[in-house]
């Protein structure tokens, strides 16, 4: 048998060279600067990937991997809410909105038709901090990804309508309407967060704006903030997957490289935020059902040095049944829920605690039990169990977010856009892995423990008068300074091609799909056993598919919904072991166990 593999291989590097010296003879541009190239060492915990930029601030992110015969693109600008001011916010959430809607030679809602017909998928999305658009498509369909979004960049604002406007500014305020205003809860995030952060933070309103602002802001306030915020020195583009990275820089070069600078960006520094007294504050939530007892603690910015034993005390106090909330609150049926959680962005942190109590249970009982709750834990303090299953749980999620290759992109954007340095992922895993049990009681003191919290009651329109104290507290308005954010004189500036812009790229070669090799075994029980080896990252995934779901519910029609209550049955208490003893194991080893059932299975998954 003749071996053709050497030649293949170098005729698909010939066709690479050939693609890369046509692609750099079209753009004419300054090529990219490579700054890093990062390559995997033995066992490592590391995503590897080149990193350039280009002469107009644009940082470039590749990492190649051939898993999959898909790519994963994401443009990420360093704009969020947290740009937005008094009077004007959800800018950056209408924009994203905006971003999809056409641009010079792209066509009014073609951004989603053609991406779909590449057989791809696509969305964006805008937080505090920053906005991101990303679409996930079969390798031979980059080319194509990139000239879409390259020509949002440069070629946006001649295309936005005031009819554009109109429909989307009716589409976020749906939208506001259909997740936030009449939604159970919804405008929880919105109350706690303008009481808890000083008047004009730019953490104090939620990232979808205020209706009165939506409906006060005009196109040219839209096309202003796009022309501040979304130049490629405030953007990094990520491209991961199945491609060539010599032949994805001429890419990148060709279609972003002509693109002008944007006005230059500096990080905002504020003052970390102190309460100097407890705030209690309440409102009435028209869709609720059930009050709930919502307390928030202010604490530091995401990757600050107490970022990991804040998150493993939040673990500690109320998540999982072996959480000390659980076992105080809701195991005695004190409450029906209670959680606790530290959540941290660029600017600032928060630790919060939420409990809905059961029925009979007041609100300012919670606020009690809540307070007896502490002193529970300061009696039994941090545990090696509490501290080997928040490590195992840790390690676990982030292995397992880098099984795709969205999940290897999302990370490397994410670590550029706020810390500079893609190649975070070791470093990060490494201070979660450190945590002890000091680390947590020291933040537990610092951040918790007597010290002053915004303590918010949802009230249900049945029942206005059970808040856990009067409230206390009214915002001050009178200390607000506008910010300028340097609006004035902006100049729309289009790029100059030396290619036609206009002709959409074609498909490139059809990829090869490669299944893997598996394996099958029948067990001397009846089980039918099927596996299969991946040596991507270090995971072992079981499940377990039983038949018997909702259909086998037809033998007995009197005792509808028996299998739904079967599955959840099976992650409650065994004969030799409690729920919390399977829980505690199974976190240990930074894994979890789902039984859901379907029509026609129940299936177990580790």
């Amino acid at each position: 048998m003749r071996n053709f593999g050497h030649k293949n291989f170098c005729m698909k590097k010939y066709i690479q060279l050939l693609t890369v010296l046509c692609i750099a003879g079209h753009t004419g541009f300054a090529q990219a600067k490579l700054v890093e190239k990062v390559v995997k060492k033995g066992d490592e915990m590391v995503i590897p990937y080149e990193k350039y930029v280009l002469p107009n601030g644009l940082t470039v992110l590749l990492a190649e991997d051939h898993s999959d015969p898909l790519v994963h693109v994401d443009i990420t600008y360093h704009v969020g809410s947290a740009r937005e001011e008094i009077g004007k916010s959800g800018f950056a959430h209408f924009f994203e909105h905006m971003m999809f809607q056409g641009s010079d030679n792209v066509g009014d809602e073609q951004h989603f038709k053609i991406i779909s017909e590449a057989g791809g998928t696509l969305n964006g999305s805008t937080n505090l901090d920053r906005t991101n658009y990303y679409e996930t498509v079969p390798a031979n369909q980059l080319e194509k990804m990139l000239w879409l979004e390259s020509d949002r960049m440069g070629f946006l604002l001649d295309a936005v309508t005031q009819k554009k406007f109109e429909i989307q500014r009716s589409t976020v305020k749906n939208e506001r309407g259909q997740n936030y205003d009449n939604r159970p809860y919804g405008l929880l995030s919105e109350f706690t967060s303008k009481n808890l952060y000083p008047y004009g933070h730019p953490y104090s309103w939620l990232t979808i704006g205020y209706i009165e602002d939506l409906n006060r802001v005009d196109v040219q306030d839209l096309k202003n903030f796009f022309l501040r915020w979304y130049g490629p020195n405030n953007a990094t583009i990520t491209i991961g997957g199945d491609l060539d990275p010599a032949t994805t820089i001429r890419l990148v070069e060709k279609y972003f490289g002509s693109i002008p600078r944007g006005p230059e960006v500096t990080p905002t520094v504020l003052a970390p935020v102190k309460l100097t007294s407890d705030r209690y504050v309440s409102f009435v939530d028209n869709y609720a059902r059930l009050p709930l007892l919502v307390k928030t603690f202010p604490t530091v910015k995401n990757y600050d040095k107490d970022m990991a034993p804040l998150a493993c005390l939040a673990q500690v106090l109320g998540q999982g049944k072996n959480s000390i909330l659980y076992q105080q609150m809701v195991k005695p049926q004190k409450a029906i829920n209670a959680t606790a959680f530290s959540r941290m962005s660029e600017l600032s942190g928060e630790f919060s605690v939420q409990i809905t109590p059961f029925p009979g249970n007041s609100l300012s009982s919670l606020d009690s039990l809540f307070a007896a709750s502490l002193v529970a834990f300061e009696q039994r303090g941090v545990t090696d169990d509490d501290i080997l299953k928040f490590k195992g749980g840790i390690e676990s999620q982030y292995i397992n977010g880098l099984q795709s290759v969205s999940g290897k992109v999302s990370q490397l954007a994410a670590f550029q856009t706020f810390t500079g340095n893609p190649n975070m992922i070791g470093k990060l895993l490494a201070m979660y892995q450190s945590v002890t049990k000091e680390d947590v009681m020291r933040v537990y003191n610092e951040y918790i423990k007597g010290k002053a919290s915004v303590t918010v009651s949802v009230l249900t329109k049945d029942n206005r008068a059970i808040e856990a104290k009067p409230d206390n507290y009214k915002v001050d308005t009178t200390q607000y300074t506008r910010p300028d954010y340097g609006y004035a004189g902006l100049k729309y500036v289009k790029a100059a091609d030396n290619f036609d812009r206009k002709q959409m790229p074609g498909n490139g070669a059809s990829p090869l799909i490669k299944v893997p090799a598996f394996w099958k075994k029948n067990l001397a029980n009846g089980i039918k056993v099927i596996g299969t080896e991946n040596t991507e990252i270090p995971v072992v995934t079981i499940s377990i598919k039983i038949p018997g779901g909702q259909l086998a519910e037809t033998d007995i029609p009197t005792k509808s919904g028996i299998a739904g209550i079967t599955a959840s049955m099976m992650n409650e208490d065994t004969k030799k072991y409690t729920a919390e003893q399977m829980a505690l194991a199974l976190q240990k080893l930074g894994s979890n166990i789902n039984i859901s059932s379907s029509f026609d299975y129940t299936v177990i998954t580790v």
